[in-house]
């Protein structure tokens, strides 16, 4: 049994800041897989907040190389909100997307949160993309591949500003894992921000064990809260096909398990995002219902409890 915590959900059911539609159902497929229940299983008290409301997608062309900035603000002014207010009540927040923009607006409320308390905060950020574009770089102009990049300082100041301190998150305390699809463009960026990338090169060398001990060990270095956001696309397509942007040569089932599993033993979580789950491309919520029993490992489930391992 895990140590239990107070959760709160917060779906955020919008595509807004990515191409392809359906991540707006995200937050009801993770509710249809069970995550309350799965928490509640492992002792912890949730609340379910329901979920944010914002302006539907426009399908527009990008002005100034962003696509849906104004939209995409409402949303995560609407997400900070929920996040802090979650934050404030003493309840760790799961942010349930939606597209990958609305982690701007977790940060932003978590960073709000972080200025309060007198915290540092630092970014544990797992997915396929290093999503560092800015509107130079970006060929879409789409938001979900901007975030790292917005709440590490740079991006127009109506995103930027969100949280009460810029940057959101010092470059030098967002740590990458699983990383394996980078824009050429945006790769001198990645490089010169501070950002610390472990790759799926690296994963495959060294291993998810001796990645995620290096990891956690910085972390905890930093000290305060840790915020961990993980997109569906982390996985490999083959056991998480339900994403817009599906990258081959992800963690692998075991791989994705020791990872939470370690995040858990750490004791270094205090709030998630879970994103980027669409089932319009998925197979009977094949890709939501992995990501709710990643969740459970979150939150302590093991295959044998530690406690009654017999030397």
């Amino acid at each position: 049994m895990s140590d239990p915590r107070d959760v709160s959900l917060i779906g955020v059911p919008t595509d807004i800041g990515g191409a392809q539609p359906g991540c707006s159902m995200g937050p009801e497929a993770l509710r249809v897989a069970g995550i309350d229940v799965a928490l509640r299983r492992l002792g912890h008290r949730v609340t379910d907040m329901g979920n944010v409301s914002g302006p539907p997608n426009p399908k527009a062309e990008p002005v100034d190389g962003y696509r849906h900035l104004d939209e995409v603000r409402q949303w995560c002014r609407a997400t900070r909100d929920l996040v802090y207010e979650s934050l404030a009540a003493g309840r760790l927040p799961i942010a349930m997307g939606g597209d990958h923009s609305v982690t701007i607006g977790s940060i932003a409320g978590i960073a709000r949160w972080c200025a309060k308390q007198q915290k540092p905060l630092s970014l544990l950020w797992l997915d396929a993309h290093a999503d560092f574009n800015t509107p130079e770089t970006s060929p879409s102009g789409n938001i979900h591949g901007m975030p790292v990049a917005i709440v590490a300082g740079q991006g127009p100041r109506t995103l930027v500003s969100l949280a009460t301190v810029v940057p959101m998150v010092q470059p030098s305390r967002i740590l990458q894992v699983g990383v394996r699809s980078i824009d050429a463009s945006e790769k001198p960026l990645v490089l010169a921000s501070g950002v610390q990338i472990f790759d799926m090169r690296q994963v495959d060398e060294s291993g998810m064990r001796h990645v995620m001990d290096t990891v956690l060990d910085q972390l905890s270095g930093h000290g305060g809260h840790v915020h961990v956001s993980l997109d569906a696309d982390f996985l490999d397509p083959v056991i998480a096909p339900g994403v817009a942007v599906p990258v081959p040569g992800g963690p692998t089932y075991r791989e994705a398990q020791l990872c939470m599993e370690m995040i858990y033993d750490s004791g270094l979580m205090g709030s998630l995002d879970l994103m980027e789950v669409n089932p319009a491309y998925d197979d009977r919520n094949r890709t939501a219902t992995v990501m709710v029993e990643l969740v459970a490992s979150l939150f302590g489930q093991q295959i044998l409890s530690r406690r009654q391992v017999v030397y």
